[in-house]
């Protein structure tokens, strides 16, 4: 039912092209529902098979790692939505777990300007990769590996490959609990809402994303494509710092190789999600979600009595079929397959 020029009334059928973008715009990505799914079933089994991976207490224990996978895995988002993957997310974890921790050497008084100078190491860990890939064209995947070296040569000269306890400000603040939440969630669930803000309610979020889908259409409308992707590596490794440093916080005594255990991970996560290995639109909170189906899969697996070997085994698994649900294009196997069953081509 629409009115014409004069206020009346008439009825009008919506069109083909109108009722597609009607469909479009109230859709739901298709891996924000899988991922949804998938950790439902997950927590389901794990009431059914192995309770102690749902007990409070293990729950507890999971939030605070769930929350700096969380982070990370965001901060992997970005680059991947460039078209490319960062391996430097283990020396940039680490090496601001390393400078929060000491730095201040127990020292509450000096956290803060250890945090900025973690601030300061990611902002140009950051820069390094994307001037390396954006100007030098070097491949994302050499480029970040050369930059994790790099940062990992930081590592041992400050902490000489020891580990420290962290300071009682940090522990308080990043492991500490509100309630009956760990405040660590808090900080996620904070980086979160700034990313899907910046990406998704901005100009310049989705510039960001027609980069990363096309970036030859971009640079012909006059978009900044080299800015674009190399802004993309200093805002994950800025979210990198927030994880090495909420981290810092929850471990004790954390060691100078914390960040290793997140490398695969955080690329998990983000396939998981829904996101393409290829770039385009990226799905921040699909990606969080992931976080936690994947650290409960763990818990899961853990209750079960598997050795903690089989860990890396799991997130690997995961991976692969992250990547063959949302990068293989089904229809065209299908068609391989099943040549005499090809649907007619619509009127």
């Amino acid at each position: 039912m629409r009115a014409d020029e004069e206020g009346i009334a008439v009825t009008e059928p919506i069109t083909r092209v109108e009722r597609t973008l009607a469909v479009k715009r109230f859709s739901v990505p298709r891996g924000f529902i899988a991922i949804v799914l998938a950790t439902l079933l997950i927590f389901v089994l794990g009431f059914l098979v192995a309770p102690s991976s749902v007990s409070s207490s293990a729950l507890v224990g999971m939030m605070p790692f769930f929350a700096v996978l969380a982070v990370a895995g965001l901060g992997q988002m970005l680059v991947v939505q460039q078209g490319g993957i960062d391996l430097s997310v283990a020396g940039g974890i680490s090496l601001a777990v390393v400078v929060v921790v000491h730095e201040p050497a127990g020292d509450s008084s000096k956290l803060l300007p250890a945090v900025l100078i973690a601030v300061a190491f990611a902002l140009g860990a950051g820069l390094l990769n994307g001037l390396l890939v954006s100007r030098m064209r070097i491949n994302s995947i050499i480029a970040t590996l050369g930059t994790n070296a790099v940062l990992y040569g930081i590592v041992f000269v400050i902490s000489g490959g020891t580990p420290r306890s962290t300071t009682p400000l940090l522990r308080s603040i990043a492991g500490g609990v509100s309630g009956g939440i760990a405040n660590s969630v808090f900080f996620a669930l904070a980086a979160l809402v700034v990313v899907v803000v910046i990406s998704k309610k901005s100009v310049a979020g989705r510039r960001f994303e027609a980069v990363g889908a096309n970036p030859r259409a971009a640079r012909a409308i006059g978009l900044r494509v080299r800015t674009h992707q190399t802004l993309s590596f200093v805002w994950a490794q800025l979210l990198y710092c927030l994880a090495g440093i909420l981290l810092a916080g929850i471990t004790n005594q954390p060691t100078a190789f914390q960040g290793d255990s997140l490398l695969l991970p955080s690329v998990a996560v983000v396939v998981l999600a829904g996101t393409s290995l290829l770039g385009g639109r990226g799905f921040p909170v699909s990606t969080v979600i992931a976080a936690l189906f994947l650290e409960q899969l763990q818990q899961f697996v853990l209750a079960l009595g598997v050795d903690t070997s089989v860990q890396t085994l799991v997130q690997a698994l995961a991976l692969v079929v992250g990547v063959g649900l949302y990068s293989i294009d089904w229809s065209a196997v299908r068609r391989r397959l099943l040549p005499g069953r090809t649907p007619p081509a619509p009127a």
